[in-house]
């Protein structure tokens, strides 16, 4: 009884490793964040398994029977949407309920989307703080990023196309114009692109040209303004 925790490619279907393809052909079941994303891998690679959702609102009767069927001997799979699982995604309870029921888990290397635009990014790698999706609120930004920021590292996190300049503006006020900013977008995909400009050229950036894609925003602030 083993839980696998299967990377999946974040653009390009051949960034994948042959021991995630021969986990994914010898479990028995596949669950998975988003089903519609995983059925084009599975077909892509001709693999034939059970195919079965878990994503964020699954009730917990869906967990429970991950559990149950790992707890009977089962071998299981579980993928996200794309990327390695347990990073903003369902995977991470998961992997809570496992080891509580003193169930194997193991991970498989492969495809981060947040790793692969940190050091593409050509901002500071020895250390970096990941903030996932960021909050709704104004006051709820201002105070993740603040203090992300004043850990002296790279701060790394996902961003919808359309709330970035919300996120650069409100980014703005914080940090001076010419803090190093990254935004990487449809990272192995064919439009891939990485916008490496200071924080006010990249708001600019996409005032003229809005964003499209899925997103991943980065930054190294050395210097802050407070704000209330």
């Amino acid at each position: 009884m083993t839980l696998y925790l299967v990377p999946t490619p974040i653009g390009n279907l051949g960034d994948i490793t042959r021991r995630a393809l021969a986990i994914l052909q010898q479990v028995e079941v596949i669950f998975s964040e988003d089903t519609r994303q995983t059925i084009k891998l599975l077909n892509y690679y001709n693999i034939k398994k059970p195919l079965k959702s878990l994503y964020q609102h699954s009730p917990e009767s869906r967990y429970q029977e991950v559990i149950q069927g790992l707890a009977t001997g089962q071998e299981i799979a579980y993928v996200s949407e794309r990327g390695m699982p347990g990073i903003s995604d369902p995977g991470s309870h998961l992997v809570q309920l496992a080891l509580k029921a003193k169930i194997k888990v193991v991970a498989l290397p492969g495809a981060s989307a947040v790793i692969t635009a940190l050091v593409a990014s050509g901002l500071p790698t020895d250390g970096f703080v990941y903030l996932g999706f960021l909050p709704r609120p104004r006051s709820r930004i201002i105070r993740q990023l603040t203090a992300a920021a004043r850990l002296g590292r790279t701060v790394i996190f996902y961003e919808s196309p359309y709330r970035l300049i919300r996120t650069l503006n409100i980014m703005q006020e914080i940090f001076p114009p010419d803090t190093p900013t990254v935004i990487a977008r449809e990272i192995s995909k064919i439009y891939e692109e990485y916008i490496r400009q200071p924080l006010a050229e990249v708001v600019k950036h996409f005032q003229e040209k809005p964003a499209r894609g899925e997103l991943v925003v980065l930054f190294f602030a050395e210097k802050l303004t407070e704000v209330e």
